[in-house]
């Protein structure tokens, strides 16, 4: 098996994974393969987008629990080769678990997908055939209780998906100044009540640290007014959402990250990415339309002075979303957008 982490090449996912006593690491393999539990979002639109070549070579950024990876490596030959990341070492582990009957053309990432530069390089791989993102919070990730994103358990403040990070949850509702929280909430959440969210937060922390995620629902439903409370879902919905960004910088970084890995893609290669809410999506969206088009100076401008060309076309003129099937097998795909963009 090949084998990568962002701290140097040759360690099995970043761990300390060898170091476990035999009986004690397979434990731990058959307890997260038990416990990690993901449905693919979109997952045949998503493998038909990618308009997979059997040799070919594929960038999965987003591993989670190997479904779509999974789909992928079925439909290549013993020349096609998978890299995987993901920066959750749960997810590596049950997914490399999972894909271990075709391990040797893999190569597995712990780290950020929007690292991908670094360690393609380090791979040699210049050029891929596809590239799949799928954005967002895995559902294994939401019910485990110790990850601590929920706001329907009472858990730890957390919400890291790279548990090595220093930066949680906690960290951010207890030490931000209530100004930076007011921001987070309205522009990662677009949260209406941000202030009242915010002052409520600020008020409860002085009398103690806000500990769970129990804790901290139970003060954002109090701030929100009781007639605005349960009009959208869960008022609890936006807020926990910032924070989660914010914690794992999910935002930061975005559109770049992709249009860099859409300029790795040979001619006729296929990014595929699934957004979650509007401000991923918006991103994605604006990527795309950047490499597509043939000129990016300002509106009104009597000549093009900036020599861009196109690189790439949009397939998806409007985002795919999951079937009614799908919705009934798996809720969670119902905010889902999945756009394709094929490289010239």
């Amino acid at each position: 098996m090949r084998a990568n982490n962002a701290g140097g090449y040759g360690t099995r996912f970043g761990t300390d994974f060898h170091k476990t006593p035999r009986g004690y690491r397979a434990l731990l393999i058959s307890k997260s393969i038990m416990e990690y539990k993901h449905i693919p979002v979109m997952l045949k639109e998503c493998i038909d987008g990618l308009n997979i070549k059997p040799g070919g070579i594929y960038f999965d950024g987003t591993l989670g629990g190997g479904g779509h990876s999974l789909a992928i490596l079925e439909r290549l030959d013993g020349g096609g080769r998978l890299i995987a990341v993901d920066r959750d070492g749960d997810a590596l582990t049950a997914a490399g678990e999972r894909l271990k009957a075709q391990a040797e053309r893999i190569d597995f990432i712990r780290d950020d997908f929007k690292n991908a530069e670094t360690h393609l390089d380090g791979l040699k791989i210049d050029k891929l055939d596809g590239v799949l993102l799928d954005l967002g919070v895995s559902s294994y990730q939401i019910d485990t209780a110790e990850r601590g994103f929920s706001y329907k358990l009472d858990c730890p403040l957390d919400m890291r998906m790279d548990r090595t990070r220093r930066l949680t949850a906690f960290n951010v509702v207890n030490e931000y100044p209530e100004s930076e929280l007011i921001k987070i909430f309205f522009n990662y959440g677009e949260e209406r009540f941000s202030k009242r969210i915010a002052g409520a937060i600020a008020e409860a922390r002085q009398k103690r640290s806000i500990r769970t995620t129990g804790e901290l629902a139970e003060i954002i439903k109090n701030a929100v007014p009781a007639k605005f409370r349960y009009a959208d879902g869960n008022p609890c919905k936006r807020v926990f959402q910032s924070v989660r960004l914010e914690v794992n910088s999910e935002l930061d970084g975005l559109y770049e990250s992709v249009i860099s890995l859409a300029m790795r893609l040979k001619p006729g290669g296929r990014i595929a990415v699934i957004s979650f809410h509007s401000l991923e999506d918006r991103q994605i969206k604006r990527a795309f339309k950047f490499i597509e088009s043939d000129c990016v100076c300002e509106k009104g401008a009597p000549v093009c002075n900036c020599g861009k060309a196109s690189e790439g076309r949009i397939v998806t003129k409007k985002p795919l979303t999951a079937d009614a099937d799908e919705l009934k097998r798996n809720p969670r795909a119902e905010s889902a957008k999945l756009r394709i963009l094929e490289r010239k």
